[in-house]
């Protein structure tokens, strides 16, 4: 968990790459966190963005 926004973006788009799964980043509490998109239940936590890997174009 973090408490940095900016961070905690950098973070989940790096992961979403990485892993080549869509992840989430959170708010829970008073931090923020990610995980992949079909391991959160949407209830638990506020939702804040996705990243997909697959939803842009390959890097030119």
């Amino acid at each position: 968990m973090n408490t940095d926004l900016n961070l905690a973006r950098n973070h989940a788009f790096q992961l979403s790459h990485t892993l080549m799964v869509p992840v989430t980043l959170f708010w829970s509490g008073n931090e923020f966190g990610v995980l992949p998109s079909d391991e959160l239940d949407d209830g638990e936590v506020e939702t804040i963005a996705e990243f997909d890997p697959f939803a842009y174009g390959p890097a030119h």
